[in-house]
C-alpha cells in the first residue's frame, strides 16, 4: 500500500504468528468452485437480503476495525457514509477513534455496535446506553479475544513503542514515516493518536490505544456475560468468533439471534480452520434457529457467492473496503463496495442464478475432505 507506513499497513494486513489461518481463509475459497448453470438468460440479478430485521441491497456488511482512523482521519465515519449510501449495514468497533454518535450522524443505514467488555461491565454499560440512544439496532460481542493475538509484524514494525510516547524507543522505527509524507501530514492534522471515545473508564476518562491488549486480557467474555448483555440490550445480539457447532448452539442457549463464524481474520489465534471450511458444521448446528454470518478471507463478490453457497446468510468484509479507505477515504470505501457489488452480479449471471435466494450448494463443489450442511 502506497500510502501507508508500513507499521499502519501491517496492522491492517497481517495476521497472527506464522499468518496461516490468514493464508487459509482465502484459500479455502480458492479450493471451492463453482457448478454453473449455462445456457441461462439472467437479465437482471436480485442481490437483496434480510439480516437481523435490516433490509440490505446486497449480502455485505462492513465489518468492524479497531482504529480506523489510523488507516485514514475519517476512519469509522467514512465507513458508515459509504455502507449507508450502498444500502448496507456498517459495524462499529468498540476501539473506534470516532464518537458513536458522530459514525450514527454520518450514515441512513443500519449501524450496529461490537462489543469488548474493555475495562469491564461499567464502561461497557455506558457505552451501550449511548449506542441505544444513537440509533443502535444490534449488538456483536466477540467471543475470540481472551488475549491479543501475538501479530509479529507489529512487533518487528515497532508498533507499541510508536503508540507508547517514549521517543527513544520510537527512533529505530521512524524511518518507514520518511517516505509517506501525505499521512504523516493528515495524522498529524488529525491530531495524532487519540483515545478511545466510546471506552469511558469511571474515574479516569478516555482509554487509551496502548492500554487495549491488557484490557484484554483483563476483559474476557464469557457465556455468562450475554445473559447480564440479555437485560441491558434491547435488541438483537450476535456472537462473533464462533467456529465449533458446540459454540454456536451455546450462543442459541444464551439467546443470541445469531452468529459470525468467524477466527477474527487470522489475527487471534493461528492454526484455526479457515472460516468458509467449518461454516457447514455451524450452520447445521443452529438449524435454522438463528441467523448465521461469516467472515474470513472475503476479497471478491464471487467470495460471497460462494459463503452464501456454503450457508451464511451474509459476509462481513473487512479488508476488502479498508484497503480503499486507506488509499482515498470515503469515496474508497465506496468504490470497493462497488467492485464487490459488480462482482457479485457478474457471477451470478455466469452461474445462471438470478437471486442468491436460489443460492445453495447444488452450486460449488466441495472438496471431500469438508464438512456439509446434509
Amino acid at each position: 500500500m502506497r500510502r501507508l507506513p508500513r507499521a499502519v499497513f501491517d496492522y491492517l494486513d497481517g495476521g497472527a504468528e506464522r499468518e496461516a489461518s490468514l493464508r487459509g481463509n482465502t484459500r479455502a475459497f480458492e479450493s471451492l468452485t463453482f457448478r454453473p448453470r449455462n445456457a441461462v438468460a439472467v437479465p437482471q440479478c436480485d442481490l437483496r437480503t434480510k439480516v437481523l430485521g435490516a433490509e440490505l441491497s446486497f449480502p455485505a456488511i462492513l465489518a468492524p476495525i479497531g482504529y480506523s482512523r489510523l488507516i485514514h482521519p475519517d476512519g469509522e465515519c467514512a465507513a458508515s457514509r459509504g455502507a449507508g449510501a450502498a444500502g448496507t449495514a456498517y459495524i462499529l468497533s468498540t476501539i473506534a477513534g470516532h464518537k458513536l454518535e458522530d459514525v450514527r450522524a454520518a450514515s441512513n443505514g443500519p449501524l450496529w455496535y461490537q462489543l469488548y467488555l474493555l475495562g469491564g461491565r461499567a464502561p461497557a454499560e455506558a457505552a451501550l446506553e449511548r449506542a441505544k440512544a444513537a440509533g443502535f439496532s444490534a449488538l456483536f460481542v466477540t467471543i475470540d479475544t481472551g488475549t491479543a493475538g501475538m501479530r509479529e509484524r507489529d512487533i518487528r514494525n515497532g508498533t507499541g513503542q510508536l503508540m507508547g510516547g517514549n521517543w527513544i524507543g520510537m527512533i529505530p522505527y521512524l524511518s518507514q514515516f520518511f517516505s509517506r509524507p501525505s499521512w504523516v501530514a493528515a495524522y498529524l492534522m488529525d491530531g495524532g493518536l487519540h483515545k478511545l471515545p466510546n471506552v469511558i473508564i469511571p474515574g479516569e476518562g478516555p482509554m487509551s490505544l496502548i492500554d487495549v491488549g491488557a484490557a484484554l486480557a483483563d476483559s474476557v467474555v464469557t457465556w455468562q456475560d450475554f445473559r447480564w448483555l440479555r437485560e441491558v440490550w434491547p435488541g438483537p445480539i450476535v456472537a462473533k468468533g464462533v467456529l465449533t457447532g458446540d459454540d454456536a448452539r451455546r450462543a442459541i442457549d444464551v439467546g443470541a439471534a445469531g452468529v459470525v463464524v468467524s477466527n477474527h481474520g487470522g489475527r487471534q489465534l493461528d492454526g484455526v480452520s479457515a472460516t468458509l471450511r467449518v461454516l457447514p458444521e455451524i450452520v447445521k448446528a443452529v438449524n435454522g434457529q438463528i441467523e448465521v454470518l461469516m467472515d474470513g478471507g472475503v476479497r471478491r463478490g464471487g467470495d460471497i457467492i460462494k459463503a452464501i453457497c456454503m450457508g451464511a446468510r451474509a459476509v462481513l468484509v473487512g479488508r476488502a473496503y479498508a484497503y480503499g479507505m486507506a488509499a482515498a477515504g470515503e469515496p474508497g470505501v465506496t468504490r470497493a463496495i462497488a467492485i464487490l457489488r459488480a462482482d457479485m452480479e457478474r457471477t451470478m449471471k455466469l452461474l445462471g442464478c438470478s437471486s442468491i435466494g436460489e443460492l445453495d450448494q447444488t452450486y460449488v463443489d466441495v472438496p471431500r475432505d469438508w464438512p456439509t450442511t446434509s
